[in-house]
């Protein structure tokens, strides 16, 4: 089991989910390579392009991002994602407990629309999850 026991990973995730916030991502890290605590390691309010440059090749890491995009000129709506970041230097044996430890991440960082697994930084490219996004919310007038 992952130990996400820091209080202050709730504080980030009420943060990133807040109207009032310009923070729009949380980046979730191991305390370290043996360790199964789980600890905020950065936030953000740049997006998706500020959080694939806080990615560390060697780390498996969660994120969780509030994304703003326009439905028509009318209209924009914000979603979240959770991201699930093995970076190509991963270790195999933190490779291996991710799927388990992801679960246990679910039940923290709960409100989102899609779950985006990347495993390089160009599969956090915004175009591609706004797509994902609008095929995920249903009516979509645009032929998306």
């Amino acid at each position: 089991m992952a130990d996400l026991s820091d209080p202050k990973i709730d504080e980030a995730y009420q943060d990133v989910r807040s109207d009032k916030s310009e923070t729009n991502w949380l980046l979730l890290d191991y305390e370290s390579d043996r360790s199964d605590k789980l600890t905020v390691t950065q936030t953000g309010t740049g997006g998706l392009a500020e959080l694939r440059d806080a990615l560390g090749d060697s780390k498996a890491s969660y994120a969780y991002v509030r994304v703003t995009f326009s439905n028509d000129k009318e209209s924009q709506r914000e979603k979240f994602i959770l991201v699930v970041w093995i970076g190509p230097g991963c270790k195999v044996m933190r490779k291996a407990k991710i799927s388990v430890h992801t679960a246990d991440v679910k039940q923290v960082l709960r409100v989102y629309s899609i779950e985006v697994p990347a495993r390089e930084r160009d599969d956090l490219k915004e175009d591609p999850i706004v797509v994902k996004l609008r095929k995920a919310g249903g009516a979509s007038y645009d032929g998306v």
